[in-house]
């Protein structure tokens, strides 16, 4: 069984100074992003540190039916979308953000904001998951760490329609026989 998951050769990640995995400075998104739950070796959590620049937004509004989150907020105020309204939080504070309809959240950095905020999201790692966002209709299935499909509104097939279509795909692939 092993006791230490870092790697003792590259050493422990650290919030306080990052090593970004991920840049997306351009809008919608304007962050910055580092792994810090697999950095450590995690296999059933994820943790995430992002750096959200004024403007930024780590997702749209969205909802996990296979995992539970919670955000701590390490710097600046960044502003929190819910089922319960919005609001801005303070450095220090911490949310859940439960599985299902009354966990749904967003959280961005105002554009009036006058310094990035720092924020840590860390998550059950329960796969399959299927993740929505809300505003748009868009649906998430997630099949493992950075693996899934997406499905656009409107684009969804009624379930017997998927299966019959694959069916007939797979008649048409088998060798006469």
């Amino acid at each position: 069984m092993r006791r230490c998951y870092n790697d003792p050769v590259a050493g422990d990640p650290n919030v306080n100074h990052p090593e970004w995995d991920n840049e997306l400075l351009e809008d919608p998104f304007r962050l910055r992003a580092m792994r810090v739950g697999q950095r450590a070796g995690a296999s059933e959590l994820g943790a995430t540190l992002y750096e959200l620049e004024p403007g930024g937004a780590i997702s749209p509004y969205h909802v996990h039916h296979g995992n539970e989150e919670l955000l701590l907020v390490l710097t600046g105020r960044p502003r929190l979308r819910t089922p319960d309204g919005v609001r801005d939080l303070e450095p220090g504070a911490v949310v859940a953000f439960a599985r299902g309809a009354a966990g749904a959240h967003r959280v961005t950095n105002p554009a009036s904001a006058g310094e990035p905020a720092r924020v840590v999201l860390l998550s059950t790692m329960h796969f399959p998951e299927v993740a929505e966002h809300l505003d748009t209709g868009t649906v998430l299935a997630v099949s493992g760490r950075a693996k899934g499909r997406r499905s656009r509104a409107g684009s969804a097939i009624a379930p017997m329609d998927a299966v019959a279509r694959a069916m007939r795909a797979a008649a048409e692939d088998e060798p006469p026989g």
